[in-house]
């Protein structure tokens, strides 16, 4: 499988939305694309929308992502019953 070098895809500018990550040569944030997701988008619905992102550059977002998080230590969070 062919890795994905997301630094060719992400940049982080503090001249655009204050230096989020962000699809180079656009505005849309990974954190908005991966909302996008959240919110139930499919990958064709995305592509649709925003018709400047590829695959490519989707698959770009979560290795970013991955990557991020792989550097970071997470707590486990708990759930309680409300």
């Amino acid at each position: 499988m062919k890795k994905i070098e997301w630094a060719n895809f992400i940049c982080s500018d503090p001249q655009i939305l204050l230096g989020k990550p962000v699809v180079k040569g656009t505005r849309l944030s990974v954190e908005f694309i991966l909302g996008l997701y959240a919110e139930g988008w499919t990958e064709e619905q995305i592509l649709e929308n925003y018709p400047s992102l590829t695959k490519e550059i989707l698959l770009a977002v979560f290795a970013y992502t991955r990557e991020c998080m792989s550097e970071e230590f997470l707590y486990p969070l708990s759930v309680e019953a409300t």
